[in-house]
């Protein structure tokens, strides 16, 4: 089995900065995509930040110039850094990994349980 989890989230102001951690653990060969994602209360969730392997990085542009989105492979960790934060980021951010198991055929998807960031106006 593989899981993931988020922390980081918190409590913030207009303009203020907040790192979002991703730890994936359990039974892995290798991950494939990490990506970020928000919900925001009453909406749908929508892609924040994506990073490929070989860390090719994608934005939304609600969030670009303002949000990275990094990986750390050898300790099986994502990361989001947001600065210049916006009421319009509160959201649950939750994180998703494409994970091969050891042994396994085929990618498979897993998600976090997210992390609750509040910009307060």
């Amino acid at each position: 089995q593989v899981q993931l989890v988020e922390s980081g989230g918190d409590l913030v102001e207009i303009g203020g900065s907040l790192r979002l951690s991703c730890q994936v653990s359990g039974d892995i060969w290798r991950i494939n995509r990490m990506a970020w994602y928000r919900r925001a209360p009453g909406q749908q969730r929508d892609l924040v930040a994506s990073i490929t392997r070989s860390g090719i990085a994608e934005y939304d542009d609600s969030v670009k110039g303002r949000f990275t989105i990094t990986r750390d492979d050898a300790v099986n960790k994502g990361y989001l850094d947001m600065k210049d934060l916006k009421p319009d980021d509160t959201a649950v951010y939750s994180c998703h990994a494409r994970v091969m198991q050891n042994g396994g055929i085929s990618w498979l998807d897993y998600w976090g349980q997210g992390t609750q960031v509040t910009v307060s106006s």
